[in-house]
């Protein structure tokens, strides 16, 4: 079940706990940013696609899920989502070193913003139907990333992953790339509902990487 929680100092957002959460172990953690269709004050909104749709009514989902609203006139802001973590480490049992980080259109080219300010905060991030900036992407080159793209959007095109995969292999990336040949801007359905998304992702962890293989890319972009 998904519950709303409201958090002035960060963003509203939707929770949800797997089952067997309170057995006291650590959980791996998904962040999932919403498209632009999905900004306001809302918070049900977010259910209509993406991953919470995907969660409404599961049981099984093997992550904990924060899913954060964006205000109708405001941009995704990496510093508040820096604090979102930091507060949702601090209240639940989140293993620090499986932390995931996915989005839609918007959503997704905020998570290559907040990825590549933050490259050691995440273990691994699945941006869908959105772009990222490919000078920017070496600041990536030690995260795993798997991009996902309908080959028909005509809101984000395909050549903007296109470009990011470029970009992530000549600086040596870990990059995978799905290109749905008849899907349009809606990658996410086809995404979302693949369980080879949710193995990979906890095939990843941050302790691969050593922080200070991690950290040196984003002191080199200050």
């Amino acid at each position: 079940m998904q519950r709303a929680i409201r958090s002035p100092n960060t963003y509203n957002h939707l929770l949800y706990l797997p089952e067997g959460y309170g057995t006291g172990q650590k959980w791996p953690a998904i962040l999932y940013l919403h498209g632009i269709g999905a900004k306001g004050d809302y918070i049900e909104v977010l259910k209509a696609n993406g991953l919470p749709k995907y969660l409404e009514g599961r049981k099984d989902f093997p992550f904990m899920v924060v899913s954060p609203q964006c205000p109708a006139d405001e941009e995704w802001s990496p510093d508040r989502l820096d604090r979102l973590i930091d507060q949702v480490i601090e209240d639940y049992r989140i293993d620090v070193d499986r932390i995931y980080l996915t989005g839609i259109g918007e959503g997704a080219s905020a998570a290559w913003r907040l990825a590549g300010i933050r490259p050691s905060r995440f273990a691994a991030m699945a941006p869908v139907c959105g772009g990222g900036d490919p000078h920017e992407a070496c600041f990536l080159r030690n995260l795993p990333v798997w991009i996902f793209h309908g080959a028909k959007d005509r809101i984000f095109p395909v050549s903007e992953a296109q470009g990011m995969v470029l970009a992530l292999r000549l600086c040596g990336g870990i990059v995978n790339v799905t290109v749905y040949p008849e899907a349009g801007h809606d990658s996410w359905t086809a995404t979302y509902s693949n369980p080879e998304l949710y193995s990979w992702f906890l095939e990843q962890t941050r302790s691969r990487f050593t922080e200070a293989a991690l950290d040196p890319v984003a002191e080199d972009k200050d």
